[in-house]
């Protein structure tokens, strides 16, 4: 499990190389979840975990606070969710969700991002059920006997817990992302390194170093699109 959350770091480190980009599609996505339901984290579960992702990432509060009030207002600006699976090389499997408000211009843009790389697009379901979705959540304070002491006395339930890059990561069901963050909390923690509900591939698969820069390609490409909001894949990083 250990090349989950390096992939979940490759993925990360690369929306952090043009922060512009990813503060604007943060924007869009605490929009999005506080226009479908309260403006409130605390009764909005599904705006608390993109508020709480948003923090590791480092989003100002001034466009936290546009968002929230933007969805407070009177805007009546619509997007839609949707979810594109595809292929790349050597048995490769991408997942890429996005919020737009133009269907036509997102299928097309993800299409060609696939097409001009050496990949394809699949029908729903061709890629997702190799994946699980995952809350992950992580600490840099924490040795794993603390944080499995702690999430036992809160009686929190978790898939696994692992040392990984300086921090220990806990991993579990999408249900329990909040309770795994209230224990943390409790005992006193405030920073996360990661802390998001994530899709997580069941096996990872290594590409030649022939094709690794076109699936690289493939992936930035996918992820400088204005309306994709997250990219997900099998492939395994070289550390």
């Amino acid at each position: 499990m250990g090349r989950k959350w390096n992939n979940i770091k490759e993925k990360k480190a690369s929306k952090d190389a043009n922060t512009s980009r990813v503060y604007a599609k943060f924007g869009i996505e605490i929009y999005v979840a506080a226009k479908r339901g309260e403006p409130d984290p605390e009764s909005n579960r599904a705006l608390k975990v993109v508020l709480e992702r948003a923090k590791t990432y480092n989003v100002p509060r001034a466009i936290i606070d546009r968002a929230l009030e933007k969805a407070k207002g009177a805007s009546d600006e619509q997007y839609n969710e949707l979810r594109y699976e595809g292929f790349g090389p050597n048995g490769s499997m991408v997942i890429v969700d996005a919020l737009t408000n133009n269907v036509n211009r997102t299928a097309s843009d993800v299409r060609a991002c696939f097409t001009k790389n050496g990949g394809s697009m699949g029908v729903s379901g061709s890629v997702a059920y190799m994946f699980d979705q995952t809350a992950v959540i992580g600490v840099a304070d924490k040795s794993m006997d603390d944080v499995l002491e702690l999430l036992m006395e809160a009686g929190v339930d978790f898939r696994d817990i692992l040392e990984e890059d300086e921090s220990v990561i806990v991993y579990a069901d999408p249900d329990q992302f909040h309770a795994v963050q209230e224990a943390f909390k409790q005992s006193g923690v405030t920073d996360f390194t990661v802390a998001e509900i994530t899709m997580l591939a069941q096996n990872y698969v290594t590409i030649p170093a022939e094709s690794m820069a076109q699936f690289e390609k493939m992936i930035d490409a996918l992820e400088d699109l204005e309306d994709v909001q997250q990219v997900y894949h099998n492939v395994e990083f070289e550390e």
